[in-house]
């Protein structure tokens, strides 16, 4: 079996983490993977915790259940490091990336002592200079794609680039800052060596 790739997302309804997701495995699926994209959370209200999901393989994929040993967890508001053990299960030989303005050092001890790599990136101020407005889970997918290596930079932002041109059809004026706000997030996720 080929490798297989698990990430996990944390987030609070209507961040955007499910969207991310979704879109993650729309951009694997294009690249001839085999995906699987899905959300689990409670009931459905603005700012609860909900918990989003991708694998990502070369190779069909034959689980159907949540991902409790991740390779990579991507946190979309930092405020759950302090409500959820987000780095539960996670693989040493991943990483976490976070939400924030703070240094990965400044945050590693929130993280019940995860020993791994942990990533961060300001999606609040990569959304607001290339959006004009505070969407997270534009820089957040950029930042998976840059750490993870699962998919190559240029071919992931093509796809998403055919996906927005897709989703934003009546609104084509938003493509291209969605876009910049990819590569921008690639460019300056910290915790890279």
């Amino acid at each position: 079996m080929g490798k297989m790739v698990e990430i996990r997302w944390h987030g609070r309804g209507g961040q955007g983490a499910k969207t991310a997701s979704l879109l993650l495995a729309d951009a694997a699926f294009d690249t001839g993977k085999y995906i699987q994209g899905f959300p689990e959370y409670g009931p459905e209200r603005m700012g609860a915790p909900i918990t989003a999901y991708n694998r990502i393989s070369d190779d069909r994929i034959t689980i159907h259940s949540n991902i409790y040993k991740p390779d990579y967890v991507v946190v979309v508001d930092e405020t759950l490091l302090k409500a959820v053990d987000v780095a539960a299960g996670l693989k040493e030989d991943g990483g976490i990336i976070i939400n924030t303005h703070k240094t990965p050092e400044e945050l590693r001890p929130l993280l019940k002592g995860y020993k791994g790599k942990v990533y961060t990136i300001d999606a609040r101020e990569v959304s607001m200079a290339t959006l004009g407005r505070y969407f997270p889970n534009t820089p957040m997918l950029g930042a998976v794609v840059k750490i993870s290596g699962i998919m190559g930079e240029d071919t992931f932002l093509e796809s998403m680039k055919n996906s927005f041109a897709h989703k934003f059809a009546t609104k084509p004026e938003v493509i291209q800052g969605n876009m910049q706000a990819l590569e921008k997030a690639m460019q300056e996720v910290k915790g890279l060596e």
